[in-house]
């Protein structure tokens, strides 16, 4: 096996793959990073078992075809050391790896390629294609709300949910619910739904940018894989049900606030100062025309923000973690913000004045 290759060329799908790769590995060949030449491309491969990547380059000349797996993070530090410029010529003799750069030369131990492991292919159920710039606007607006190592299994990772006219994503971590949807005309006969695991998301995220290129995606029965540029990434999905999110939406909230969100969010951002470290409860207190923010911590501290908002009706006080309204205003865009809501017990419903593809529902907090 031999080949050679330009640094810019090979860093970018490097840095990718090597980011699937998990630095603590059960299995040795896990740490490695799949290499295989043939003809004039160059494939890379890197997988935990649950989510695999795949980058391909194209290499100005074809070289020695071969296939071998070397150490995916050492691999990754001598392309980024190298000058910017350098060329790289790579080669695999008696089961060691040379890489060659001007004057600098590294040896690399390997594992043989048949010790890698293949992500198996589950039968496809579904196929559908949208851009790259839509999907990662559904995972930017919602990933922030998935659970983080939560025992309730299927809430660490993404809902895709795919019905004839839409796309949605949907997350939640018990305490607030994130939902984005994309309409499209997917010719689908009945819902489907797949839970992506959080480092899925993450990686697929990685994968994507503001661009209008088309992102082909490949639901299984128990895989999610998707292909745009020159990566084919795959993930499991994650065994379980996801809640009926439907039933989670507030329904029939009388009490409606519409603010100014740049405004609310710099009010909500200082008053968390100096909210509970812990808790970081805040007491909200909705009069006619305010807003009144209060939060106080156990070093007998406080602060009080208020904000002129449209509202006329009833006076509420309702308490929030303060951290999960910030993550919603973070992610809104437009002027105005419309908060609905029902009384102090009740659920939150954060979304755009205008018509927006985005819904966002918070819990309250006992203060």
């Amino acid at each position: 096996m031999k080949f050679s290759i330009s640094r810019e060329a090979l860093l970018k799908p490097l840095q990718l793959v090597a980011g699937v790769v998990e630095r603590r590995q059960t299995l040795p060949v896990l740490s490695n990073v799949l290499i295989v030449a043939k003809g004039t491309e160059l494939a890379l491969t890197g997988t935990d078992l649950e989510v695999e990547l795949i980058g391909r380059v194209s290499l100005e000349a074809a070289g020695d075809d071969g296939e071998v797996t070397v150490p995916a993070r050492k691999l990754l530090d001598i392309c980024r050391s190298l000058p910017d410029s350098a060329n790289i010529e790579f080669s695999l003799k008696n089961q060691k790896v040379t890489i060659k750069s001007g004057k600098s030369r590294f040896t690399l131990s390997t594992l043989p390629a048949t010790d890698f492991p293949n992500v198996e292919d589950s039968p496809s159920a579904l196929e559908f294609a949208l851009q790259k710039s839509q999907l990662k606007r559904l995972i930017d607006r919602t990933g922030f709300s998935m659970a983080q190592q939560d025992v309730r299994y299927y809430l660490n990772g993404m809902l895709f949910e795919v019905q004839s006219g839409f796309l949605r994503t949907v997350a939640t971590d018990g305490h607030r619910l994130a939902m984005c949807t994309h309409e499209a005309d997917y010719a689908v006969d009945s819902t489907h739904q797949a839970i992506l695991p959080r480092k899925g998301v993450l990686e697929l995220q990685r994968l994507l940018s503001d661009e209008d290129a088309e992102i082909k995606i490949t639901l299984g029965t128990n895989h999610l894989r998707a292909t745009v540029d020159d990566f084919t990434f795959t993930s499991k999905l994650v065994d379980g049900k996801f809640p009926d999110y439907d039933r989670v939406l507030p329904k029939g909230g009388s009490k409606e606030v519409v603010a100014e969100r740049e405004e609310l969010r710099q009010a909500f951002s200082r008053t968390a100062i100096l909210s509970n470290e812990k808790y970081r409860g805040v007491r909200v207190q909705l009069d006619d025309g305010a807003l009144t923010m209060m939060a106080n911590n156990p070093e007998q501290e406080e602060a009080e923000e208020q904000v002129i908002v449209n509202y006329s009706g009833e006076s509420l006080e309702i308490g929030f973690n303060v951290s999960y309204l910030v993550d919603v205003l973070a992610v809104l865009s437009g002027d105005n913000i419309k908060i609905t809501l029902s009384d102090s017990n009740s659920s939150a419903l954060l979304e755009e004045t205008e018509q927006g593809d985005s819904v966002y529902v918070v819990m309250p907090m006992r203060l």
